[in-house]
């Protein structure tokens, strides 16, 4: 496994804890608003922004990708808002925004091939 993160050295084989910190400190008007853990076999878990203001995404190699949604809409957070974050502005549906904590489980269950969280289900992302 490696973890990338934005304006960071890559990690090889991180650890739990080096994945929860890296994960809490992104922010999406920082240095660093996005990370990625990429397996051997070129699958990957990604998040963009930071904090109260994340997206999940996921792709299978030679598949798709999908994006992470839940059941509890944003009710300050509409269809169409935009998070935007140095590597660009992407429009989010309303159930499409995680906090930083709930990113770290997803990234640790990806590292331990252990199923996702129940609190997340995927979507097919825009584009694909």
């Amino acid at each position: 496994m490696r973890l990338d993160i934005e304006g960071k050295a890559a990690i090889s084989a991180p650890t739990h804890t080096q994945i929860a910190r890296a994960l809490k400190s992104l922010r999406s008007y920082g240095k660093s608003s996005y990370a990625s853990l990429t397996d051997d076999a070129g699958n990957y878990v990604q998040v963009a922004g930071g904090g109260a203001s994340c997206m999940i995404e996921r792709f299978e190699f030679g598949r798709q990708r999908w994006r992470g949604f839940h059941d509890k809409p944003s009710p300050v957070r509409p269809d169409g808002t935009i998070l935007i974050f140095r590597a660009g502005n992407v429009p989010m549906r309303s159930d499409e925004w995680f906090m930083a904590d709930q990113v770290v489980e997803v990234f640790l269950a990806f590292l331990s091939g252990t199923p996702y969280p129940p609190f997340i289900h995927w979507r097919l992302a825009p584009g694909f």
